[in-house]
This record gives C-alpha cells, sequence and structure tokens, in this order.
C-alpha cells in the first residue's frame, strides 16, 4: 500500500515538474510562438480603380502577389478619397484585418494616427520623405520618385533638338518638386545646354487639361521631348504629340504605355509593388513591426529598355547614369522646394 501511494506521489510530482517547465516558457519565446502562429489578413486602399493600368493597379498587383505568394488572406477597397479613409481602415480592423495597406502617399498621416492607435496592427504606408518619429508597427515604403526622373533628365537632354524640354505633373506637391529638382540636376551635371519648362495641370487624371498644356509646350515654347508625370492624364499628352506637325517625344511613369504613341514614345520608369509588399509582409510575419522600404533602381524601379524612337547613343548614355546612381557615384538630391 505504501509503494502504491509512493508511486503515485511521485507521478503526481512529476506531472507538476512538466507543468511548470511549460509554464516558465520565457516571455521571447511565447512571442515567436505567437508570431509564427497568427493568421495575417490583409486589406488594402486605393486611390482610383484597380483597373487604371497604373498606380492603382500596380498596388493591386502587389496585393495579389501576397495573397499568391504568402498564402495571405486579402480584400481591398478602390476610389477611396482620403476624408474617408479612416472609416474604411477601421470597419476592416473590426473585422479581424491585421494589415492594413494604403497605396498612396496622401493617406499617410491617417496611416500613421491609426497605427497610433492600434498598435496591434500592422500598417504598411508610401511616403516621399523619411518619417520621424514612425510607431513601431508601421512601415513605410519609400517611393524617391526623384531618383529614376534624375536618368530621364539626362534622357531628354540628350535627345532634344531644339534645347528646350517640358515636364508636366498633376498637382505642385512635394514629390513633383523634387523631380523637376532631379531633372534640372541632370541636365547641369550633363553640362547640357538645355532649358526644362515644367508645367502643372491641376489633375493627374485630366486627359483634356493635359492635351492643353502639352499643346501649348510644343507650339509656344518649342519644346520637342515631354517628361509625364500623370497618371489617365497621359492619354491627353500622348494626343499631343500625336497631332503635333512636329517630331516631339515623350516619356512615362509606372507601366508601359508604349502602345499609345508608338512614334512618340521614347520609354517609362517602371515601378513594381509586389516585391517591396511581399518582403514587407514576409517580415511581419517573423515578427518585425516597422521600417523604412526605400524603392531605388536596385529595388522596385526600373526603366524601360531598350529605348524607343531615341537617338543613337542615347540608351548607353541612360545605362550609364543608371549605374552611377546605383553606385553611388551620381547623388541626386531631393529637393522639395516649390520651383
Amino acid at each position: 500500500m505504501k509503494i502504491q501511494l509512493l508511486k503515485l506521489c511521485v507521478l503526481f510530482f512529476a506531472i507538476l515538474l512538466f507543468a511548470a517547465q511549460c509554464n516558465n516558457t520565457t516571455p521571447e519565446a511565447k512571442e515567436d510562438a505567437t508570431s509564427f502562429d497568427k493568421t495575417f489578413k490583409m486589406a488594402a486602399i486605393f486611390p482610383g480603380v484597380i483597373t487604371d493600368a497604373d498606380y492603382n493597379t500596380l498596388g493591386y498587383i502587389g496585393l495579389t502577389s501576397v495573397q499568391s505568394d504568402l498564402g495571405v488572406e486579402t480584400v481591398y477597397s478602390e476610389s477611396v478619397a482620403v476624408p474617408d479613409v479612416e472609416q474604411i481602415i477601421r470597419k476592416y480592423i473590426d473585422d479581424g484585418f491585421n494589415i492594413i495597406f494604403t497605396h498612396g502617399g496622401q493617406f499617410l498621416s491617417q496611416t500613421k494616427a491609426l497605427a497610433e492607435k492600434f498598435p496591434n496592427v500592422y500598417f504598411i504606408g508610401e511616403s516621399d520623405t523619411i518619417m520621424e518619429d514612425m510607431p513601431e508597427n508601421l512601415w513605410v515604403i519609400g517611393r524617391n520618385f526623384h531618383v529614376s526622373f534624375y536618368p530621364l533628365g539626362a534622357l531628354a537632354a540628350a535627345q532634344t533638338k531644339t534645347g528646350k524640354i517640358g515636364y508636366i505633373g498633376g498637382l505642385p506637391l512635394p514629390f513633383s518638386y523634387a523631380e523637376v529638382h532631379a531633372i534640372k540636376q541632370a541636365i547641369a551635371d550633363a553640362g547640357a545646354d538645355v532649358e526644362l519648362v515644367p508645367v502643372w495641370t491641376g489633375d493627374f487624371n485630366d486627359p483634356t487639361k493635359a492635351r492643353e498644356v502639352a499643346d501649348i509646350l510644343i507650339a509656344d515654347d518649342d519644346v520637342d521631348v515631354i517628361i509625364g508625370s500623370l497618371n489617365l492624364g497621359m492619354f491627353g499628352l500622348f494626343e499631343a504629340v500625336k497631332a503635333s506637325d512636329k517630331h516631339v517625344l515623350a516619356t512615362a511613369k509606372y507601366t508601359d504605355k508604349s502602345n499609345f504613341a508608338p512614334n512618340n514614345y521614347i520609354t517609362s520608369v517602371l515601378y513594381d509593388f509586389s516585391g517591396p509588399l511581399t518582403e514587407i509582409v514576409q517580415k511581419i510575419q517573423t515578427g518585425e513591426g516597422g521600417g523604412y522600404y526605400p524603392l531605388g533602381f536596385d529595388t522596385g524601379v526600373a526603366m524601360q529598355m531598350p529605348l524607343k524612337n531615341a537617338d543613337d547613343g542615347v540608351e548607353a548614355t541612360v545605362k550609364q547614369v543608371i549605374s552611377d546612381v546605383e553606385s553611388g557615384k551620381a547623388k541626386v538630391r531631393k529637393d522639395v522646394t516649390p520651383h
């Protein structure tokens, strides 16, 4: 009887010891286990329609890449106005979505504010400057548009015959000013005697205004290369260069738009959000709460090659400029002061 009682006591203490070992898991181990086992659901906010074959389409492709490559459930809202973004994000959070991606710098202030209010939700925003005092659960994709417009400036300076090139933007925002200053820097660095005429239409998506502005640049300013920094407004720019009796060339942004003006199109600065978004979500899955992810020619940005309708030697010039930017030999300044 005493032997059986002794065996029961030994068994009892063994169970207690095992339970104690399980409960004494370090906080780090518990956090790692939670991160590993946590189910992630991602919601995206787009300022326009995902079928624009432009900026919003690129964001949507990035979202679908996260879903297909990482198995993360995804949803999205398109054509979201800035005043409505907070309400939509809060609804997604109430529905259990714990990764929120806002595609567009206009949403950054609300994204940061909500990240501070919901520390258990991860946020991914976009910016054109490095943000200070970032919440630990916020990732910011630095778009760095000025870096890609530097080689466009070198291209236009090498291609122009009139010595005058144009820039058409939508709204006069800091990133747009930075693009203009980068073009000017490229012209100066090349030692070219070229004048840049920058104009803003007041709307990134108005083809009619873009057409009117481009017509004026061509007729009154004798511009023969136009660098476009527009969304749907690019269609108006293309119509202007095609209709001109002068040989005017144009560059675009975000996606391949060569089919809209085959005889006037040179190239586009191509952007990719699939790689950056997938990498950021992978970091979130492994426990990295937030950080800064800069885009550049080494990640997320590329110049469409080969160049079309360009003179001999221009492509080699552009490739060398891009190589200099990548190596750090050419340092593109970010100047956001109004032009």
